[in-house]
């Protein structure tokens, strides 16, 4: 995925700039409503983060009325500290489709980015995903590979469920931690390490070929890719 940040933060700027880059997206930036406005014109994005409030004379709002008065679809998450509900609703009647306060967790920040992407696909609500031949079942919450049924615990499947959900890409152990474990700070425990042994043994027999690998000082990444 190819992202556009409009961002005069440089905190934010680097934890989301980076948190993007660890997730296997690529990430252009720009910290002013000039540049910004240029970058979104003249380059295909995917999808475009948006802060609200820029120096200058060219603020967030106004970069997406003018984006979507010269035709530009390109899905827009606007990111603000304005968190009233009046705000909200200006922002989306603006041209923005979607609407994130800070602060905000990197988790949820890409979660939404991820269904921004997925709806401009035109992909519908999934209800089953695939990667070679493992398969889980969103709805009955099953999983198999192959003809073999996979027994998983309830946080096992949502561990599976999400490396699926981002095969192919490198998942650091900060997004495991805040998107399953629902964690926003480091406990200092091994639990992710623990479960994602557990996980490979049961989804990876002495027959079958690896399908998670460990990314040496990175993470963790699924995929059916030699």
């Amino acid at each position: 995925m190819k992202v556009l940040l409009v961002e005069d933060n440089e905190r934010v700027t680097r934890f989301v700039v980076k948190g993007l880059q660890e997730a296997g997206h690529v990430a252009d930036h720009a910290d002013n409503g000039r540049d910004g406005m240029f970058l979104a014109a003249s380059e295909p994005y995917d999808v475009i983060i948006m802060d609200r409030m820029l120096p200058g004379q060219i603020d967030g709002l106004a970069i997406i009325e003018a984006l979507r008065k010269s035709g530009n679809r390109t899905p827009i998450l606007i990111l603000s500290a304005l968190s009233d509900v009046d705000e909200r609703i200006k922002g989306l009647k603006s041209g923005g489709d979607d609407y994130l306060t800070k602060p905000f967790a990197f988790g949820e920040l890409l979660a939404r980015l991820d269904a921004l992407s997925r709806r401009v696909q035109g992909g519908g609500t999934q209800t089953s995903l695939r990667v070679g031949d493992l398969h889980i079942d969103l709805l009955s919450r099953k999983a198999s590979r192959g003809t073999r049924a996979i027994a998983l615990q309830p946080q096992e499947f949502k561990l599976l469920e999400y490396l699926m959900r981002h095969a192919g890409q490198v998942v650091t152990r900060t997004m495991l931690l805040e998107n399953v474990w629902d964690y926003h700070f480091d406990p200092q425990t091994n639990v992710v390490d623990v479960h994602i042994s557990k996980l490979r043994q049961k989804i990876e027999s002495d027959t079958e070929r690896p399908l998670l690998r460990t990314v040496r000082n990175a993470g963790y990444m699924l995929t059916a890719d030699e």
